[in-house]
């Protein structure tokens, strides 16, 4: 029900809720039922945000899945040294709200890691794009190469990846995951045929993004 990237946080959020309550409680009794209200929705947020559902990828060989939840917040024609000329970027913005658990988008080999240390933008800012904070996942099958971005944003300072160079993936397998709202930007190669549009919600795992 929750990732267990999640569980440090969970942890100290709960002792930080009880610490405040116990203090009220102890010292400051007229101030309970707000330091109440105030540790269990910090509580019930922090459980929220590292909600991990199960997810069922579609059953479509040709299909290359979201990596994150969110809103598609740009379409557009890129070059790409990875994934070629002509390539399409897709970049999904996820909100605070959103399920943060990133996953595999299709089916191959890690061929290409790479961490950009960067600055911490709005990352729904197009300029976070190229100076953010980030972790470069490149994946290749012998059909096709994709490669997708983890964009650290404002409030997320934490990138999770647990890929490792050469490791075989499976598509909708979770991966890792940005803490607190970020971004999550997929260059597809020019044979991709893109099947959402700009505004479009997307769950990971399970929208198809591109077919090819």
């Amino acid at each position: 029900m929750f990732t267990p990237w999640g569980y440090p946080t969970i942890l100290k959020t709960g002792l930080v809720a009880l610490f405040v309550s116990g203090a009220a409680a102890f010292f400051a009794l007229p101030f309970l039922p707000a330091a109440l209200l105030f540790s269990s929705s910090l509580l019930l947020f922090t459980l929220y945000f590292f909600r991990d559902p199960k997810r069922k990828p579609p059953d479509e060989k040709s299909a290359i899945v979201a990596p994150a939840d969110g809103k598609v917040l740009l379409i557009r024609p890129v070059v790409n040294s990875f994934t070629g000329p002509s390539s399409t970027l897709v970049s999904i913005f996820m909100s605070p709200l959103n399920v943060h658990v990133n996953r595999i988008p299709l089916d191959g080999t890690v061929t290409h890691l790479s961490y950009h240390p960067g600055t911490f933008m709005m990352a729904f800012d197009h300029r976070s794009l190229e100076s953010n904070e980030k972790m470069e996942i490149g994946i290749e099958n012998g059909e096709m190469k994709v490669l997708f971005s983890q964009v650290s944003g404002f409030m997320a300072r934490r990138i999770v990846c647990m890929l490792n160079q050469g490791d075989r993936v499976i598509r909708g397998e979770r991966f890792g995951m940005i803490r607190f709202g970020s971004r999550v930007d997929i260059v597809l190669p020019a044979h991709a045929e893109v099947t959402v549009t700009k505004g479009e919600r997307t769950r990971a795992g399970e929208t198809v993004i591109a077919r090819i």
